[in-house]
């Protein structure tokens, strides 16, 4: 037996023997890319105190991943088929790889920001080839099976990354949260070569770079302004970028309708099927990632589970994943796409809506539930939508397909952080400010503690270390009158403290609370949307027959028409 598998999957003449294994090292490899968003979440304090990152700065660390990874996954999906999709994968990952190191020797935001952007190339060329791959070398009757594994890894991967981070925390310093990417990618790699067949497209024409490059500045332009807008105000920076992104797409648009053989067919968004897929994908990341974004705060700051502990209690998510994906792995055929897809999405909606509960007095019990329906729901919607969305490629352009898929799962999700994540911490300060009316508290630390929950319990600890400090002083005063006075002035400190602390709690909870209404408002009617766009069952069946007829259909018109020639002569 060959260390490197070297036959091409287009070549053999029965399926693959290994593909399971393959799909093994392609979950591996999806899995890395995931956490590596996903963890850097619960290592965000670590690094903000050790770095000195303003809000801005932290901002940028975390989104430096996701523009190169949004905006270059088209163009390196359709390289990606006509040259390798292995290669791309391998060469995903050693990208990946480097850019894991480069944060790790990181001393500065700067250099942190910039290895982020490296790994989000790496993420780019990862993810497309991942799907393209995995649709080469499974037959049509195992794909959807396979698929939906792959769905099951993202929403294990989601809940997975902080518990590896706060582990590695609790030893270590948050570079080793970058550092742990790099045997993972090591052993994808050497698997890869070992397991996972070469394949390319089989007749693919020259690349439309045109096309491709309209690509990565209209997506990488709208990822930039859902980013910069929401977080940093609508000043010059947003609005050139809504500018560069609405004349980016029409241009693209016009381009691909009169390129003989576009890098993406936008006809294609005329299919029902097509487009309701991709919107689901879309509107549920939009919930998922904007869930996650404030429910690890909830569980970090209000209350008051460390980093592993915070990633631990997020696990009911990732194992209700893997029960919604074997629900649809046996609904999907029997019901159709559209009513699994359709229930998927009202369970998104349900368990935000529970979330509008949340208060106060709400301990993690109160969260359990709404994350085991999210996770029930990812399991139902995700993985038929992504059927749905590959099985609309030709072969030759499998790595498109899985570009079109990622990019509507990360401009989803960059969405989620953006609006979701822009509206809690404007919640949050109007509450903050409404339940410190009347006290005594500066304005300059009450606009301190308004930047984030961090900030806010952060003020609380220094108005209690003042406490202490007046505190100490008064046991040390020989004058009683002064020592009684220092008392006096050590416990209005104190229960100021608990005051503010308390008041950033209830703030930070209603904000979650008033956010989480919004989100299940945005996924409810997203949900109608896309229920009326995907076609009944009898259609879709329809299509699918048709789809897998065609090929033969074509060869036997073509041996028709050899033998009609033949006559002729």
């Amino acid at each position: 037996m060959r260390l490197v598998m070297n036959q091409p999957v287009e070549r053999m003449d029965r399926p693959y023997a290994r593909r399971w294994w393959a799909l093994l090292v392609l979950c591996l490899s999806l899995l890395v890319i995931v956490m590596a968003n996903t963890a850097l979440t619960v290592a965000a304090p670590d690094m903000t105190r050790d770095l000195g990152l303003s809000s801005a700065d932290l901002q940028w660390v975390i989104d430096g991943y996701t523009v190169p990874y949004a905006a270059l996954m088209l163009l390196l999906g359709a390289i990606g088929d006509k040259y390798s999709r292995r290669g791309a994968l391998v060469l995903g990952l050693v990208v990946f790889g480097g850019g894991a190191v480069s944060g790790y020797l990181a001393d500065s935001s700067t250099a942190v920001i910039a290895a982020r952007a490296v790994m989000g190339v790496g993420a780019a060329l990862i993810m497309p080839a991942t799907l393209s791959l995995l649709a080469a070398t499974f037959p049509r009757a195992e794909r959807a099976k396979a698929i939906t594994l792959w769905t099951a890894t993202a929403g294990l991967a989601i809940a997975a990354g902080p518990v590896v981070a706060g582990a590695l925390l609790r030893d270590h310093g948050w570079s080793s949260t970058f550092l742990i990417n790099v045997p993972i990618a090591a052993v994808a790699i050497v698997a890869a070569l070992v397991l996972v067949p070469p394949s390319k497209a089989g007749h693919h024409d020259r690349i439309d770079y045109v096309g491709g490059l309209l690509s990565v500045v209209w997506t990488g332009s709208l990822v930039y302004m859902i980013i910069e807008g929401p977080h940093f105000g609508w000043g010059v920076k947003a609005v050139t970028a809504a500018v560069v992104a609405g004349a980016g797409l029409v241009a693209f648009v016009v381009w691909e309708l009169r390129h003989p053989r576009p890098i993406l067919d936008v006809r294609r968004f005329a299919d029902r099927r097509f487009a309701g897929s991709n919107l689901a994908v879309a509107l549920f990341f939009l919930a998922v990632f904007g869930a996650f974004y404030y429910l690890t705060q909830h569980l970090q700051f209000v209350l008051g589970y460390d980093a592993l502990e915070t990633g631990v209690r997020m696990l009911p998510l990732a194992g209700a994943v893997f029960v919604g994906s074997a629900l649809t792995g046996w609904l999907t055929p029997r019901v159709g796409m559209k009513l699994t897809v359709t229930a998927g999405m009202v369970g998104g909606t349900t368990a935000l809506a529970l979330l509008t509960r949340v208060d106060a007095g709400s301990t993690y019990g109160d969260f359990v539930a709404p994350l085991v329906i999210l996770g029930l729901a990812i399991g139902l919607a995700l993985s038929p939508c992504t059927d749905a969305i590959m099985g609309a490629f030709p072969e030759s352009e499998l790595g498109v397909g899985g570009a079109v898929n990622d990019t509507s799962l990360e401009l989803g999700g960059s969405l989620g952080i953006a609006i979701l994540g822009s509206l809690l911490a404007t919640s949050y300060g109007n509450h903050l400010t409404d339940a410190t009316a009347g006290s005594r508290l500066p304005a300059s630390a009450l606009e301190t503690a308004q930047d984030s929950v961090g900030a806010g319990y952060a003020v609380a600890q220094g108005i209690g270390d003042k406490a202490h400090q007046v505190a100490a002083q008064a046991a040390q005063a020989s004058d009683p009158q002064q020592a009684a006075q220092l008392r006096q002035q050590a416990a209005q400190l104190a229960s100021g403290a608990r005051q503010m602390a308390d008041a950033v709690g209830s703030a930070f909870s209603d904000a979650v609370a008033h956010t989480s209404l919004v989100g299940a408002v945005i996924l409810g009617v997203g949900t109608v949307l896309v229920a009326v766009l995907l076609p009944r069952r009898e259609a879709a069946a329809v299509q699918e027959a048709t789809a897998e007829e065609e090929p033969a259909v074509q060869e036997a018109t073509a041996e028709e028409k050899k033998s009609a020639d033949s006559a002729a002569r």
